[in-house]
């Protein structure tokens, strides 16, 4: 009995270094931390919406590379110097880091040291989608912050607008994510902007001989290049990656997709596969309701990506730079 009394002690200490993340993992460390990031984010979201979608789609970036730990707020390491992940082409877009930083501000201020930057950036994503009128998901805490950040891995292993479907289906299964999240996280995409390099090649030089994506739907590739994108490289003018509903969480940025309306390459691609354009049309088939189940599931699976937990990294006191 004793011996089996000491395996028991011996998985608990175990299981408090290598855990998996938990719910409420800040009840009794920091019992105010959830609620003041959701507080500020009910403050301050509905009178910057777009803030939503910048949010959510840092949150993806951050845990496509080495998973969610924080390291697409670095802005210097010792090993990358400022080579970091926030500079890499896919990140250059990326808003709201100072917005994260004044979460960190107010939960530091509450309970110094205790809660990761990577635990806010999950709390603020979904808590920024929820108060939009989006999906609610649930958000295990415990996460720490990684101490690496690397540029060239953000630029390799982030899915980018112009990957093609096998790219696109390798990238989310390096990091355990099926073709039904694929089509999922793809979603987000009903909200928020794009810029126009980041889609311009359909419209100018799909093939490096001055043509356009035949993909594309002609009437509003016109459009774009008429009165968005006028020329490729324009950095300034946004566009609505779901045209007329872009503010809203909901299923057109789906129906635009089959319409050949997609603005990416990536979203014109999820319908040459079979499976990824069956989930499509369930999802058009199906309610509102059910997309946003769906969706959360999927956002679970991804915010639980390689977290650092128990011993591994650290709890960043400033979340651009690593603890010295």
């Amino acid at each position: 009995m004793r011996g089996f009394c000491s395996i028991l002690v011996v998985l608990a200490i175990l299981g408090s270094v290598h855990g998996d993340l938990q719910m409420g993992f800040y009840a009794s460390s920091c019992p105010k931390a959830e609620k003041i990031v959701q507080d500020y984010v009910n403050e301050h979201i509905p009178n910057a919406p777009s803030l939503a979608a910048a949010l959510i789609r840092m949150h993806f970036h951050d845990c496509f590379v080495r998973g969610c730990d924080g390291s697409v707020l670095l802005n210097f390491t010792a090993s990358s110097g400022n080579q970091t992940e926030r500079v890499a082409v896919p990140n250059q877009t990326v808003r709201g880091f100072g917005f994260i930083d004044a979460l960190k501000s107010l939960v530091e201020a509450e309970c110094p040291g205790v809660v990761s930057c990577a635990d806010i950036v999950a709390l603020a994503a979904r808590d920024s989608i929820v108060i939009t009128g989006g999906p609610s998901w649930k958000v295990p805490t415990g996460r720490r912050d990684g101490r690496m950040s690397n540029a060239s891995e953000a630029l390799s292993q982030i899915p980018a607008p112009f990957d093609n479907i096998t790219i696109l289906i390798q990238k989310f299964a390096n990091k355990s994510l099926d073709l039904k999240d694929l089509v999922l996280l793809s979603g987000a995409h009903t909200i928020g902007i794009a810029h126009c390099p980041s889609f311009s090649n359909r419209l100018y030089n799909f093939t490096g001989v001055g043509d356009r994506d035949p993909a594309l739907d002609s009437e509003y590739a016109n459009n774009l290049q008429s009165r968005k994108c006028r020329t490729p490289n324009d950095t300034t003018t946004r566009v609505e990656m779901d045209p007329g509903s872009r503010k809203t969480f909901d299923l057109s940025y789906y129906s635009l997709v089959l319409k050949r309306r997609g603005l990416f390459e990536s979203d014109s691609e999820l319908t040459r596969n079979s499976n990824t354009l069956t989930y499509i049309n369930q999802l058009l088939q199906g309610s509102i309701g059910n997309f946003f189940s769906e969706f959360a599931t999927s956002m679970e699976k991804m915010g639980a990506i390689e977290p650092k937990t128990g011993t591994s990294g650290e709890i960043r006191r400033n979340c651009a730079v690593v603890n010295s």
